[in-house]
């Protein structure tokens, strides 16, 4: 049976799609595709920002880092990103050291993570280029600043249920 174009599904696994549910297939394409075109993006961003090396999870544990001016230990950056493997997150923070985008200090047991001033400007150029390459062109995209929020909350919502499920899934 061909659906009409406006009730066409859109999804990267038809075996996924069949039967009840397929709008949750659905969803998931919308994830995978809005996924990689963030990461292809903070790269770009970042290599016109003038730091082409950074990985995705790199840039985001820089920002994180940077956030608010605070320090940070490993364990806030991986709640906060919602990475439950925080290996992954160490070897983003050493990288970033090494660059000299981090400072760090060991008290006691725990080490906290601050951006050093050389990651502070690199958050500003990143910021520059973002509303020059991205914002610029959000009021002609047809998305309201409130109309954003609710997608951010809705997908924030879904991510709940992403965990949940993972849980139940790993007990099986």
């Amino acid at each position: 049976m061909t659906m009409p174009p406006n009730n066409r599904r859109i999804v990267s696994s038809r075996h996924l799609a069949e039967g009840d549910g397929w709008e949750a297939s659905e969803f998931e394409y919308g994830l995978i595709i809005a996924h990689n075109a963030f990461n292809r993006w903070m790269q770009r961003c970042m290599t016109a920002a003038g730091m082409p090396e950074l990985s995705p999870l790199e840039i985001l544990v820089l920002h994180n880092t940077n956030h608010r001016d605070r320090e940070k230990r490993l364990t806030d950056i991986a709640f906060l990103l919602n990475i439950e493997d925080s290996h992954t997150v160490t070897y983003a923070l050493r990288k970033l050291l090494k660059l000299g985008l981090l400072t760090s200090e060991k008290r006691g047991k725990e080490v906290f993570y601050k951006a050093s001033d050389a990651g502070q400007a690199l958050c500003q150029r990143y910021r520059d280029v973002r509303a020059q390459c991205l914002l610029e062109s959000l009021p002609h995209s047809g998305l309201a600043g409130e109309e954003l929020r609710e997608i951010a909350a809705a997908l924030r919502a879904m991510s709940g249920l992403f965990d949940q499920a993972s849980r139940a899934a790993a007990s099986l």
